[in-house]
């Protein structure tokens, strides 16, 4: 008895302390770095938001999960690469400095090969894996291991065949070594907080693509029969919208998007080109299509904005390590009260 008495004593002090060795809950961090941590999470959730509407859009039409979407990202990460290295840029150590026009117009030239790489990788996709079982009119389950397989067989494409292709260049276990073209510099501070030329680069560009993507959807005559097809696919063929035509659209639009994070996300994270880089990404992705509202468009941005913003604010005040965990938290948390998401409103139901 004493000795089990000993026993729960030393449990009882120890206990506090090995969790504080766990989770360090640092309010004060937070505190001091507010604005620092809030420009960075809004940097990185606006990446988030961009490969959040491919997931938004497939699902708002297909009501398919497509797993193997971040892997389209991760290609439009090598296609922009790849287009630096034809456009003659050498990996290394040094940052481009030859003016701000040619920087522009070499970023956009990237932008413009990670898009088309992105977007040519979703449609081929979507007719390689998903087409054929639509056809034989597979049940929903079929389709999502079709997704998980494809992502797995896309990741070992890029992991051990695209380097003999490429005469090692491309692809294999390692990272790309970065081509640096923009040199990062304060523009100006918020609250103290330094605020760059590709924070506000990478900021604006999505929420410019986004917006894009949500009058082209809401506004035009093809976003019109995305809408129709999403509410109801055999009304809309009836009423002369080609469903096939629709779904490629829709892949094509998503890869787009993808194919601009890619260079978004290299940006800010130069050496982060590798055959899995797309994985923990594209998780985090669905989780803000999810959190704002499966099916939104809009509900993808605020989505991924909010998890950027609150995953950089846990890895302060738990730990980084926690950093992930925390993301998705916040996800089941919101769902358990709001099992829609933040604006629950489908493609379908969309405004017109």
């Amino acid at each position: 008895m004493p000795a089990l008495a000993d026993a729960l004593m030393h449990s009882a002090t120890a206990g506090p302390l090995v969790h504080q060795s766990l989770i360090d809950f640092n309010i004060a961090g937070l505190a001091r770095n507010f604005w620092g941590l809030t420009i960075e999470g809004l940097t990185y959730g606006a990446i988030y938001a961009l490969v959040a509407v491919g997931y938004t859009l497939v699902y708002g039409v297909l009501r398919l999960i497509n797993f193997a979407h971040s892997e389209v990202f991760m290609l439009g990460m090598f296609g922009q690469y790849a287009t630096l290295m034809l456009l003659g840029f050498a990996p290394s150590g040094n940052v481009y400095d030859k003016g701000i026009a040619l920087t522009v117009l070499y970023l956009g030239i990237a932008m413009l090969g990670g898009m088309l790489v992105a977007g040519g990788a979703a449609v081929g996709l979507e007719r390689v894996a998903y087409r054929p079982l639509r056809r034989r009119g597979a049940p929903a389950l079929v389709f999502l291991i079709t997704a998980i397989g494809m992502s797995f067989i896309i990741q070992e494409f890029v992991h051990f065949v695209l380097p003999k292709l490429t005469g090692g260049t491309l692809g294999g276990v390692n990272a790309q070594q970065p081509i640096r073209l923009v040199q990062p510099e304060v523009q100006f501070t918020i609250g103290g907080a330094p605020v760059t030329n590709i924070t506000i680069v990478i900021i604006l560009s999505a929420l410019v693509l986004a917006l894009a993507t949500d009058m082209f959807i809401n506004r035009t005559k093809f976003g019109r029969g995305i809408r129709a097809v999403a509410q109801d696919p055999v009304t809309a063929t009836l009423m002369g919208v080609s469903r096939e035509r629709v779904i490629m659209l829709t892949f094509l639009i998503g890869g787009i998007l993808a194919g601009a994070a890619a260079l978004l996300y290299t940006l800010r994270v130069p050496n982060g080109i590798i055959y899995s880089g797309g994985f923990i990404l594209g998780i985090k992705a669905f989780c803000a299509a999810v959190l704002g509202g499966i099916g939104n468009l809009r509900g993808a941005l605020l989505g991924g904005l909010l998890l950027g913003v609150m995953e950089n604010y846990g890895q302060v005040v738990f730990g980084t390590e926690w950093r992930d965990v925390v993301a998705f938290v916040l996800l089941i948390v919101v769902l358990m009260f709001r099992p829609t998401g933040i604006l629950g409103e489908s493609l379908g139901r969309a405004r017109a």
